[in-house]
């Protein structure tokens, strides 16, 4: 289980890894606030801790790189958040050391129609704090057989949460491995949100999310490409933002990857997962996002400057002027 420290003395990949000096101060704030609290552990309980998951409530975030990860955990899926628990100082301290002013929000998503905890979502918070924010959700594991309530979760995102200072539109990671119901009945925004609905298009709402933040599917390995769950997930957020997790245990490497790259720090990110896996796994993982995932570069990697949407191919940087192959 990774820790708070940034010590990478015992990863066992092909290659060593330092993480940025000059966060060294935060990081061993967060390590001596982990190490008074005993060792790391995910226990298990039946129920979330819902004074800090209530989906009536809106969660706000004021910093200008909020980022949201939503999981499924129905079925199989219900022990994904112990799985991001035991990555959660990896996720937060390379991404940190891009974007100090990091935030991060999680989501439970279930079924309305058959979970008793059907959407569960933290505040947002960063460092060690985000251990009791993750700790407090629950992987019921309930759901029906066939699409899960990720619209509701849609509506939550358009309706209860604020991030005014987003300096560019947020990371939103959803992880799950179904389709959705068509239609979010009122009923269900009144009954788990608090607030009288209507009958609202699923994929409509995700439409509206993703005009909002940068939205992405990440898809457990299961059923075949272009089947009737990923149709379904192009309609809602356009086919290159649904993307295939081919290796489980590489959930969150995807995901790292994704927003690395779109923030210009890929090759970071490379040696960052060189040092903890062998140099296969980390080419063909660098391969698949670059090749097949493709998220757009939204920031040039020697000076940082944001580029335009119409940058592609071989460009040339306005500002610095390296030469870029996006």
């Amino acid at each position: 289980m990774y820790s708070w420290s940034g010590d990478t003395s015992d990863w066992y990949g092909s290659e060593g890894y330092d993480f940025d000096p000059a966060h060294k101060a935060a990081r061993e704030r967060e390590a001596a606030r982990a190490g008074a609290a005993g060792p790391r552990t995910y226990e298990a309980k039946g129920r979330p801790l819902e004074a800090l998951v209530d989906p009536r409530r809106t969660v706000a975030c004021s910093s200008t790189t909020p980022i949201i990860v939503a999981v499924d955990v129905t079925g199989s899926m219900a022990s994904w958040p112990a799985e991001i628990f035991d990555r959660l100082p990896l996720l937060y301290m390379t991404l940190h050391q891009y974007r100090p002013e990091l935030e991060i929000c999680f989501a439970a998503i279930g079924d309305a129609r058959y979970d008793q905890w059907p959407l569960q979502v933290t505040g947002f918070a960063k460092g060690y704090d985000l251990e009791q924010q993750l700790k407090a959700l629950y992987g019921e594991g309930g759901g029906g057989d066939g699409p899960e309530g990720y619209g509701l979760f849609a509506w939550y995102m358009l309706h209860r949460v604020s991030i005014p200072n987003a300096a560019e539109p947020p990371f939103l990671i959803v992880y799950g491995d179904a389709p959705m119901h068509e239609t979010v009945h009122g009923k269900e925004i009144e009954k788990v949100c608090g607030v009288p609905g209507q009958d609202q298009s699923a994929i409509e709402l995700w439409q509206a999310v993703a005009k909002k933040y940068n939205t992405w599917f990440l898809r457990r390995p299961t059923g075949s490409a272009g089947d009737e769950v990923d149709q379904q997930w192009f309609r809602a957020l356009g086919p290159q933002q649904v993307a295939r997790v081919h290796d489980e245990a590489r959930a969150i490497d995807y995901a790292l990857g994704i927003v690395a790259r779109s923030w210009g720090r890929f090759e970071d990110f490379k040696q960052n997962m060189a040092a903890r896996h062998a140099k296969e796994k980390v080419d063909d993982l660098a391969r698949r996002i670059v090749e097949d995932v493709k998220p757009r570069v939204l920031h040039c990697p020697s000076c940082m400057a944001g580029l335009p949407p119409t940058a592609f191919g071989r460009w040339v940087c306005e500002y610095c002027k390296a030469t870029l192959d996006l």
